[in-house]
């Protein structure tokens, strides 16, 4: 009986294989007596209020400068949103709700508080917690308290034309992306002083424009409970300072009135008050009052706090004549003398200008002060847009001269010059030249290590260096960590060259590497 082992063998399927085949029926059955309104999600129908709301909101004549478009999208989006979840789209009176570039102004109004039009008594936004109380706040409105869920097949179910059908009218062709923020609403008392939209051309007040980081901060305060955010209403509040434009500051000249010759400098806040500023006559006594006391004295942050409240009161008073140049000339030479470079800098700058408007004072003196301060910075840019504004006078004279014979050593590697005109500087160039002169000994000193060899005197070396003794040249190897390379003979300490290496290069580099330009011009 072949023909019935073959049957019996067929019929003799695997136990897994059955329950699977009968599964696939199951399925296929709950899907064929599934109702066709699983299929197809429920179409969302739009007000006609509601798209000619939005039409309004993209026309050009009711856009405010200063809020982009994206922003404007972003507000209808959470307008619209909350009203649809809350079934709020027919109650609301959508011809007089405030369009969303409105609500954006007055929300960042009252984040910079500047004074704006009169803003309304909005809702604030619900938190999670309230979403899920039972007594949760309410729309002033009245609207329903519950929220839908959004499912993921409202959101990709359906044909293109139902998605296309059921959009949002705030996104009726282009698909952008929906933005998760949630919505205000109007009371009935402001919809009617609302009742005209303020557009680009019409007589409401401008507002200025307001970065995204203001944007962005006033989200962080809902999202962490900020103030604005808590009992009653962050809009119905508005700041009693925001009804006033505070005055203006005068800018026109003060004439003062104060006889006092010592006054603390303070720095101004509001409007120069007449009695605490002192006038010319008193100005001129003031000066010689403190040149006395520095000459006696010497106390440097008495007379410098001084001398910047003589130049705040020739400031705020417009006074730039030969007075004002010398007395920003002498304050230039007191801070050089004790190495304050931005007090130094900040005289040097208006120096400047006020040699081009009086034509008295030292010029040429400052000028060389200002090559010598390009050389330690080592600002080529600057130095180069100096020299090029040199002429042949200025140059001429016997302290620009001086400054660029520096310049031009330096640059050409000539130490010993350097070391020459360093000891002979003019005027009160050499406190700037101290400044730089430590790294430039350590350059010639790494020459001359690899010039000399095997050893070089110390007398050498004050004298090429420009030491006013040997102890000073002695003193100046040691604090570089080079005692180790000195060595007593009868004639002298010498230097070991032959055993230095890179210990001067190394230092020379890090020299260079670290220039303070405090107060830099």
């Amino acid at each position: 009986m072949p023909s019935t082992k073959s049957f019996v063998a067929v019929t003799k399927r695997p136990l897994s294989n059955q329950l699977g085949a009968r599964r696939h029926q199951q399925e296929m059955m709950n899907t064929a007596n599934a109702p066709a309104s699983a299929k197809k999600p429920p179409t969302v129908s739009w007000p006609q209020p509601v798209r000619s709301y939005v039409q309004r909101a993209f026309q050009d004549e009711h856009q405010i400068p200063g809020i982009e478009r994206g922003d404007i999208e972003a507000k209808l989006k959470q307008t619209i949103t909350q009203a649809n979840d809350r079934g709020e789209l027919a109650t609301v009176d959508w011809d007089h709700l405030p369009l969303p570039q409105q609500m954006i102004q007055y929300e960042r109004s009252d984040l910079v508080g500047l004074p704006g039009p009169p803003a309304p008594v909005w809702q604030p936004e619900p938190t999670r917690s309230e979403l899920m109380h039972p007594d949760r706040v309410q729309l002033i409105d009245g609207g329903s308290s519950t929220s839908k869920k959004r499912k993921s097949s409202d959101l990709h179910g359906g044909s293109l034309e139902d998605r296309v059908s059921q959009a949002p009218p705030w996104r009726p062709t282009n698909h952008r992306d929906a933005l998760e923020d949630p919505v205000v609403s109007l009371t009935p008392a402001f919809r009617s002083r609302l009742s005209v939209s303020p557009t680009r051309n019409s007589g409401a007040t401008s507002r200025p424009e307001v970065s995204k980081s203001y944007h962005h901060s006033s989200k962080r305060q809902r999202r962490n409970g900020g103030a604005g955010w808590g009992e009653g209403n962050r809009y119905a509040n508005m700041r009693s300072q925001h009804d006033e434009v505070p005055p203006a500051m005068p800018t026109g000249p003060v004439v003062g009135r104060s006889q006092v010759l010592e006054k603390k400098y303070f720095r101004l806040t509001a409007p120069p008050n007449p009695d605490q500023v002192r006038p010319l006559p008193v100005l001129r006594l003031a000066l010689d009052h403190l040149k006395r006391k520095w000459k006696d004295e010497n106390n440097y942050a008495y007379i410098c706090d001084q001398f910047k409240s003589l130049r705040q009161d020739l400031t705020v008073q417009h006074i730039k004549n030969d007075f004002t140049v010398h007395v920003y000339e002498n304050h230039a030479r007191i801070a050089l003398e004790k190495g304050d470079l931005g007090e130094y800098n900040q005289c040097q700058t208006q120096l400047r200008a006020l040699y081009t408007q009086t034509g008295a004072g030292h010029p040429m003196e400052f000028k060389a002060y200002r090559i010598l301060y390009f050389i330690y910075t080592c600002n080529r840019t600057d130095m180069n847009d100096l020299l090029a504004g040199l002429g042949v006078a200025e140059r001429q004279d016997p302290a620009v001269r001086h400054a660029l014979n520096v310049r031009s050593a330096l640059a050409l590697g000539n130490y010993h010059r350097f070391f020459r005109l360093y000891m002979d500087t003019p005027n009160m160039g050499a406190y700037l030249m101290d400044m730089f002169v430590e790294r430039e000994r350590l350059s010639a000193l790494a020459n001359i290590c690899r010039a000399y060899k095997p050893t070089v005197r110390l007398r050498f070396l004050s004298e090429e260096l420009g030491f006013e003794s040997d102890h000073e040249s002695l003193k100046f190897l040691m604090d570089h960590h080079a005692q180790h390379l000195l060595e007593a003979r009868e004639d002298g300490y010498r230097l070991l060259t032959r055993q230095v290496g890179n210990l001067f290069a190394d230092l020379k580099r890090q020299a260079f590497s670290r220039v303070d330009i405090k107060g830099q011009l």
